[in-house]
Formats: structure tokens, sequence, C-alpha cells
């Protein structure tokens, strides 16, 4: 049987949540996660609390988890060296999640850096994770286009894939950032980059519309990629993305494209429908 990683992301969900989710209930949820069975749970990030004040707490939250009962891992967004350096500094947490931009409009929105600039912060990044055994996962953001008319093609994609590669990144996640991927680009950036870079292992996270979600999990998985981002219900998205925000790709919606074709994801059922239940709670009650 084929396997496949799934990531939940949390942190994605709720860091464009306006009102403030008390420390204790994202404990619960982020706990609730731990016994579903995950590879990785992207559940905070260390970045300016006056960019994402959802997420200010992160340290606080790592504080009330038991991971006694749990296999999966620990990603962290981190968005500069300061960043890195307040997340390596938890052993709770293998990843550090760090955005780059091929979209020169939407690198300076997010992180408030060029894209030369960028480069040169992942290096040092690189260098902080390898320093306490920690690893970096890159989000090619904006990897399927963009809305600010920035260049985009399959060979500027990889021209950068080509440098994070040369740069020892060995996690490239493609983000779709604002849902503009469709089953064309998704499978031919897969089925080149999976070819040509064997060594790296490439990620799938997609945003998405209702109707949209089975051809993207298909297209990608088609393609090759073992490695899929999903978050609750989809809810969530970039704050700092252009304006209308495409949801995340649900989480059930890969487990029923995934089950259906029989392939491993080593969710528990029951411990999922708990975390689901958990989840509506705390997006119903929080906006």
């Amino acid at each position: 049987m084929q396997n496949v990683k799934i990531i939940e992301c949390p942190r994605d969900a709720m860091q464009g949540i306006k009102d403030w989710i008390p420390t204790a209930e994202k404990a619960q949820f982020i706990q609730s996660l731990l016994s579903c069975g995950f590879d990785t749970i992207d559940f905070g990030s260390f970045v300016s609390p006056r960019a994402i004040p959802q997420m200010r707490d992160t340290a606080k939250l790592i504080s009330l988890l038991d991971f006694s009962k749990s296999n999966s891992k620990l990603l962290s967004i981190i968005a500069n060296v300061r960043g890195a350096q307040d997340a390596v500094k938890f052993t709770e947490i293998d990843y550090l999640g760090y955005p780059f931009s091929i979209s020169e409009n939407f690198q300076m929105r997010n992180t408030h850096k060029t894209i030369a600039q960028s480069i040169d912060l992942l290096n040092e990044v690189l260098n902080i994770a390898d320093s306490k055994s920690k690893t970096v996962v890159a989000y090619l953001s904006m990897g399927f286009g963009n809305p600010y008319g920035d260049p985009w093609n399959l060979e500027i994609v990889g021209e950068w894939t080509e440098k994070l590669a040369s740069m020892g990144v060995k996690i490239i996640s493609l983000s779709d950032t604002i849902g503009s991927s469709n089953p064309e680009t998704i499978t031919n950036l897969f089925t080149e980059l999976i070819s040509k870079y064997p060594h790296i292992e490439f990620g799938a996270h997609l945003h998405t519309t209702k109707d949209k979600w089975h051809e993207k999990i298909s297209s990608a998985f088609q393609a090759g990629c073992r490695r899929f981002d999903g978050a609750i219900q989809g809810f969530g998205g970039c704050p700092m993305a252009k304006d209308e925000l495409t949801g995340n790709m649900p989480t059930e919606k890969l487990l029923s494209y995934f089950t259906a074709n029989k392939i491993q994801t080593h969710i528990h059922p029951m411990s999922f429908e708990s975390a689901y239940n958990c989840a509506t709670k705390i997006f119903n009650t929080y906006h």
C-alpha cells in the first residue's frame, strides 16, 4: 500500500481570525490533533505579533501540550533570524517553515523583504536550523502564479527550486497561496520537479474552492506528490495575500480521496472526528 504524509495546519486556519482565541483553547485543539496520526502539525509561528497577533502565544502554547502519546512532529513558521532563533530553542519543534515567495510583490507584503534579501535570510535560517538539528521546510509561495502581474512560468519555479536545492533545502512545499492552480499546472510542476530533484521532498500546500478539491489532489498525487497540507474544513488562508481568501485544502477531503484510493494516511478516524468537532467549536465561536 502506498503512503502519504498529511500535514495539518491549524496555524494557517487560526492566524487570520480577528477575535483572540484563548491559549488554553488553542492548546485543547492542537492536543486533539496530536492524537490523530498526522505526520506533522503546523501549529504556530514565531513572527512579529504586530503582523500576526493571533500567534503571539506560540511559545506558551508549547508548554501546555502533552506529546507522550503522539508521533506527530511540530512545525513552526518563521520569517526572520529572530524567529528562527526563538523557534530552535524548543526541543519539541522539528521543522522551521520559511515562506519564500517567487512573487516580488508578495514577498514584500508578507515579509517586507525583496527576494534577494529573502535568499540571504534563508541562508542564515538554514545555518541556525542546522546548529540545533532542525529541518527547514521552504514554502514556495505564489508557486502556481500570482495576482500582481509578476512573471511566472514553469521555468521560473524551476530556477528557484534549483537555487533552494543548491542551498541545502530538503523539503519544498509548493504553495498555491491564492488558489490559482489548476490540474495542468499542478501536473506539470510536480512531474518536472520530482523527476529533476529526486532527493528533495516536494509537498502540496493547495488552497481551493469547494468544487475544485478533487481535481487538485488527484493531479498532485498522480504526478508523484506524497506530502499534502490541509486544514480541517478548509478554514483559513493567508491574511497577507491579496484580498478574497480562497480556503485551505480541507483535510477531510484529503482523507476522503486517499481512503477511496486505498492510500495509507495513518490517520485514526475516531480521533480525527473528535478533532473535527473541536475545530467546529473554535471556528464557530471566533471570527
